[in-house]
């Protein structure tokens, strides 16, 4: 082949591709915008039962269905009442009300030998897989508290199987020291990283802490939020929103490092008269005119 064969053919490939390369060029932003954007993330809210405790033990359906009503996405659990031994009928109520069961507070025992297996097939049905310690004295003691998060350590493993996980929820003792750091501290190394935080902001400002640290120390391990103003008999105010505490730098911190799943209202003051369920809804609309203001986190 002569080099003029060569080089007409080359001229005519190169000007081949290069009018290809303009017509792929030309549809790239239209195949772009045909892409379908991630959706937005939105942590939902949910309300930790404790709040309405008298009212559960009275009517738990009818106040399941006023917590539905005010808007709340889930609940919480601090037992099951009626449905004790009637997982699959919790289930269907909660189905007919669109609440989910963002987590539950139990027992340690809950994750011990034959109980485990009663644990699982209890949560699963009721489509709760956020299985929490509300606390154990074993946590601030200098012995016991390796034996929990071992304890700890064993559960989540059998529960990451199932598509659960195990965690623990806060208090102020847990910020006592040992060893030059904090029980909370000494936990988190001891445990996996799928072993998480419950974190309680209310008894966190009781301890003096700060909640937005601790967010971004322990990235990804803050599944759940307790939102509370106030714990105990503290006395202020008593409602999220109507405080001076900086909850948008909490927000963020939980959207953008906490792996955070769930903000819940725990509400344990009912000033001026005001029934829980009505205090309940006050928080609630706190923390949606606050989330509302932060266009990032919608």
């Amino acid at each position: 082949m002569s080099n003029d064969l060569i080089r007409r053919d080359f001229l005519k490939w190169t000007t081949a591709a290069a009018a290809a390369g303009v017509a792929t060029n030309a549809l790239r932003p239209v195949a772009e915008a045909a892409k379908p954007k991630p959706e937005k993330k939105i942590i939902p809210i949910g309300v930790q039962l404790w709040s309405v405790r008298e009212e559960c033990k009275k009517d738990f359906d009818g106040t399941l269905a006023k917590i539905a009503e005010m808007g709340f996405q889930g609940v919480e659990f601090a037992g099951y009442h009626q449905y004790v031994n009637d997982a699959a009928g919790l289930r269907k109520q909660l189905d007919s009300l669109g609440l989910k069961a963002a987590g539950t507070h139990i027992g340690g025992k809950s994750f011990l030998g034959d109980e485990m297996k009663k644990t699982i097939e209890f949560h699963k049905t009721i489509g709760c897989s956020l299985l929490i310690i509300p606390g154990d004295s074993r946590f601030t003691d200098p012995e016991k508290s390796k034996v929990y998060a071992e304890e700890m350590n064993k559960a989540s493993e059998l529960l990451k199987a199932e598509g659960m996980a195990c965690g623990h929820h806060n208090h102020t003792h847990e910020f006592d020291k040992a060893e030059g750091k904090t029980y909370w501290d000494l936990f988190g190394e001891r445990t996996n990283k799928d072993v998480f935080y419950e974190l309680d902001i209310g008894w966190v400002r009781e301890a003096g802490l700060d909640a937005i640290e601790l967010i971004k120390r322990n990235p990804g391990r803050i599944r759940t939020t307790h939102i509370k103003a106030k714990p105990g008999k503290s006395k202020g105010k008593y409602f999220v929103g109507q405080d001076k505490y900086d909850w948008k730098s909490v927000f963020k911190a939980a959207y953008d490092v906490g792996g955070t799943e769930w903000f819940l209202i725990e509400q344990e003051d009912y000033p001026d008269g005001k029934t829980p369920l009505e205090c309940v809804k006050i928080s609630l609309d706190g923390i949606k005119k606050i989330l509302k203001g932060m266009k990032k986190l919608g």
